[in-house]
């Protein structure tokens, strides 16, 4: 089998085409192999190929840029190239495949939801000489197929009677062969739509005839031509949803907190209303200590392992212990009657009884086909996560590095101990195994029914997790994650995550992250990126800060002592790093407590400054010394403290020595307020063009590193969260790659806007009214009723006094304008869509948030105030959200029957 390959691509200076290229032999074993193209001009690449194997059963090929053995760029393949494999001369003139405008159309979330075409390898007929079409028609109904009229007999000769139907060969893919007997090149072609049933032609693809290649056919030739899109008008798919954490879940059978057979009612619930996603927060485990602490869905020890709570205990067998399950079902009662998750209990309940199961059924366990499949498939995380929780629960702490043994994971070490340890490890295993089964079902019923589950993947990891305990090279664990600061967070959040090692994570082709969305992709067909920036630059705070007013972005490009100097800033490196401390800053900060504070935890110094005194010199040295101090007073002096240590205006940079970084917001603090009228002005420009316009290239090319590789390792419809402090680069980005945007109308992106313009919503994007870290709508309402006079009046158009409380039926007009948005589509959290209903709506405003991301201890414990089963009964609020997305274009038709 010999193949030919051309395409005409612009390299770069030290760039070079090739081709990958997949065999599958006949009893299912892949062999690989990479081939450089060659070209005269820099363009135009060609290669001829014989592949070695004589037993090829399909092959599989795309091209890749190379920079030497380094792969920079790899062309778009959720539609690959698959063929049957034939001792033929098969010559491929091709085009390189960008991420094609419809991706959407493409993903797992669109296919699953709405076209339901499973992808195949083509049953393809080859002829002494063979033309080979291949195209895709993302645009056609379900009631449509693809077929091909050209100039020459044929071909049809342009007659609409004898068109030439082809077949269906994956996702959106159509395909026929034909004898070129007969057929002279070039001709001109297209591609038309016909009615499935009647066979009318329905349509001609729009812009100029095609143009087949040029040459003469040789004998035992097949010619493959591989079309772009076909050129038809689609309809924009727009789709509607609800979001809402598994844990706020409520049912008649749930055990205090949402569980994953709720999931499924709330995906039952989403269809029969006509929404087509269900996005939900975080669902991996979390446990630290067993206390609430841990309810944080976004600190995870394992990027793999399901939370314990989200099991069903009720479609689990019973437990053969006398009155145990009396017991159980009373306590399951009193929890679920709570008006809040009480995390504790909830998760004690849960493993006594899974405890209790496991003991049971253990020995049967190790003749369960379907359980040992399970944990033979997932052995590479399953096992390390089950020693990780044995050891926590055998040393009371998941700090892996104060563990007497094993606080170094070896994998042999460890692969020993397990053996020792199977049924204490088994129990671990036994728990991720029904997280599993549940879930999935969840997500097969939610499939079935057209529905998606969206996933939420958080940017960072826990520095007491599995994954800093097994693979600490991909991490830089003496950095900690987090965000500058913001309207909702005046000194940034600190999130303690350690930071990407992305320099290890590119030399081993970022399998960590591909392998992380793989195993999410078995649950969800969409999913928001948290935080994307991340992926650009992450907010990196030094481990002795406990506010984030002292990071600084990374990886960034430091100033130069010369470069501040150069913006006309009076420079001087000890003077303008360090905290700047007067009597006068002292009085404004502490007020009649000044000259105690200044006594105890200061050293003054010449010109009626002050230093801080060793032993408080740092943000983390100061919570030590409050750790057990709980009164107003003491809490008050500590931040006092915490403000001292962030007033400076350039921080270090940590790997540049002599470089700095402009502190970010320094304008608003008392460093910069105590400097001349002219180097205040050269301050501003200075922070102005360094977080503004200094990275913009930089980030770009570090994004387009990391983010094409990992987009493509799944079919997932891929969100981002893109709000907070956007450089320039990340829209570019997103468009090139096609990522759904986040926009919120009180957060414009647009400058100088209070509120955004729905109607200039872009279509990949989705629209929101908050996200959990933000009240809800009606909380939103009440917070401000300046600002809601303003959207009254401005937005909304009303005359008059806006409500002081926000009725259902203005809760209803702004809904309904975000439906109607060009947005893809409309999530909003359950709350909002209840604040239609004035009879259905919590009561009791206060307690639909879910989380105050200013507050690093808030106990995230929201929960439906109505059951599930209640909301399938409520008919007429049903109907009205039911009548209000078809209004709005968003109810899908779905193909499955």
């Amino acid at each position: 089998m010999n193949l030919h390959f051309s395409i005409e691509y612009h390299t770069e200076w030290g760039q070079h085409v090739a081709v990958e290229i997949t065999a599958t032999r006949n009893q299912g074993s892949r062999v690989n192999h990479l081939f450089p193209l060659e070209t005269s001009d820099g363009y135009h690449w060609a290669a001829d190929i014989s592949l070695p194997e004589k037993d090829v059963q399909t092959f599989r090929y795309n091209y890749i840029i190379c920079a030497g053995e380094q792969v920079i760029r790899r062309e778009w393949d959720a539609v690959p190239r698959v063929f049957p494999a034939a001792d033929l001369n098969f010559r491929f003139p091709d085009y390189w495949r960008d991420i094609p405008e419809l991706n959407h159309l493409y993903s797992a979330a669109y296919c699953n939801a709405v076209s339901h075409f499973k992808a195949e390898v083509p049953k393809l007929v080859y002829f002494q000489q063979t033309l080979v079409f291949r195209v895709q028609a993302p645009q056609l109904k379900q009631d449509q197929v693809l077929a091909l009229l050209g100039s020459q007999p044929p071909l049809g000769a342009w007659d609409t009677r004898r068109y030439l139907r082809m077949q269906r060969a994956g996702t959106n893919e159509w395909v026929i062969s034909l004898s070129a007997t007969g057929l002279y090149l070039p001709f001109e072609y297209k591609y038309v739509v016909v009615n499935e049933a009647s066979g009318e032609l329905l349509e001609w693809e729009g812009g100029p005839n095609r143009l087949s290649p040029s040459g003469l056919m040789q004998q035992r030739q097949v010619l493959v031509i591989q079309d772009t899109e076909v050129r038809l008008k689609a309809d924009r798919w727009k789709a509607a949803g609800v979001v809402i954490p598994v844990f706020s879940l409520r049912s008649e059978q749930s055990q205090g907190v949402g569980d994953f057979s709720d999931l499924a009612r709330m995906a039952k619930w989403a269809h029969s209303v006509g929404m087509t996603v269900v996005q939900l927060l975080p669902v991996n485990d979390t446990t630290q200590t067993g206390s609430w602490t841990d309810c944080y869905p976004y600190s995870s020890i394992s990027i793999y392992a399901l939370h314990p709570m989200y099991v069903d205990l009720q479609s689990l067998p019973p437990i053969n212990d006398g009155g145990y399950m009396q017991e159980y079902e009373k306590k399951r009662r009193e929890l679920n009657a709570l008006p809040q998750v009480d995390y504790e209990a909830v998760n004690q309940l849960k493993h006594d009884y899974m405890r209790r199961l496991y003991n049971q059924i253990q020995r049967r366990l190790q003749q369960d086909e379907d359980y040992l499949q399970f944990c033979s498939a997932n052995e590479s995380w399953l096992v390390p996560y089950a020693a990780f929780c044995l050891l926590r629960d055998k040393y009371k702490t998941c700090d892996f590095t104060s563990w007497p043994r094993y606080s170094e994971y070896k994998a042999e070490e460890i692969s020993m101990w397990a053996q020792k340890k199977r049924t204490e490890l088994g129990y671990y295993m036994y728990v991720q195994y029904l997280l599993d089964k549940q879930l999935y079902k969840a997500a097969t019923e939610a499939r079935e029914m057209g529905v998606v589950l969206k996933g939420d993947i958080p940017i960072g990891i826990s520095r007491c997790s599995v994954e800093s305990w097994t693979e600490p090279h991909l991490f830089h664990m003496n950095g900690q994650a987090g965000a500058p600061p913001d309207d909702f967070s005046v000194n940034g959040q600190n999130w303690g995550f350690p930071t990407y090692n992305w320099e290890a994570m590119a030399l081993e082709d970022y399998s960590w992250w591909k392998a992380r969305f793989r195993k999410m992709a078995r649950y969800f067909d969409a999913y928001r990126i948290d935080h994307v920036l991340g992926f650009f630059r992450i907010w990196d705070i030094p481990a002795h800060s406990v506010h984030g007013l002292l990071g600084h972005f990374s990886p960034s490009l430091p100033m130069s002592e010369e470069e501040i100097s150069g913006f006309g800033f009076s420079f001087d490196a000890e003077q303008h790093t360090e905290p700047f401390i007067t009597d006068d800053i002292l009085q404004d900060i502490f007020g009649n407590r000044a000259q105690q504070v200044a006594a105890l935890y200061l050293d003054p110094q010449a010109g009626g400054h002050y230093t801080l005194k060793p032993a408080y010199a740092t943000q983390r040295l100061v919570e030590a010394a409050f750790c057990e101090q709980k009164d107003d007073v003491a809490l008050q002096i500590r931040d006092g403290l915490y403000q001292l240590i962030s007033n400076v205006l350039f921080v270090p940079d940590t790997q540049l020595e002599n470089h700095y970084h402009p502190r970010i917001n320094a304008m608003d603090d008392f460093a910069f307020a105590y400097l001349s009228v002219q180097d205040q002005d050269a301050f501003r420009r200075l922070h102005e063009h360094y977080y503004y316009h200094r990275h913009n290239d930089f980030w770009y090319g570090e994004a387009l590193k990391k983010l094409p590789a990992l987009v493509a390792s799944t079919q997932m419809l891929v969100c981002a969260e893109d709000l907070g402090m956007v450089p320039a680069c990340v829209a570019p980005v997103m468009e090139r790659l096609r990522i759904l945007s986040l926009e919120i109308q009180a957060m414009p992106k647009r400058f100088g806007r209070r509120f955004g313009r729905l109607e200039e919503n872009p279509y990949l994007s989705v629209c929101t009214l908050f996200t959990h870290d933000m009240p809800t709508l009606r909380q939103w309402w009440k917070q401000s009723p300046e600002r809601s006079q303003a959207f009254y009046n401005q937005i909304l158009l009303h005359d008059g006094e806006a409500p002081a409380e926000m009725p259902g039926w203005l809760a209803e007009e702004i809904i309904a304008r975000h439906v109607y948005c060009p947005s893809m589509l409309c999530l909003l959290s359950l709350q909002d869509w209840l604040a239609m209903d004035d009879d259905l709506r919590n009561p009791n405003v206060e307690q639909e948030r879910i989380n105050v991301p200013s507050d690093p201890h808030h106990y995230w414990r929201y929960r439906m105030h109505l059951k599930l089963e209640q909301l399938m009964e409520s008919k007429a609020f049903n109907a009205r959200v039911n009548s209000l997305l078809g209004r709005g274009g968003r109810i899908q038709n779905s193909m499955k029957q």
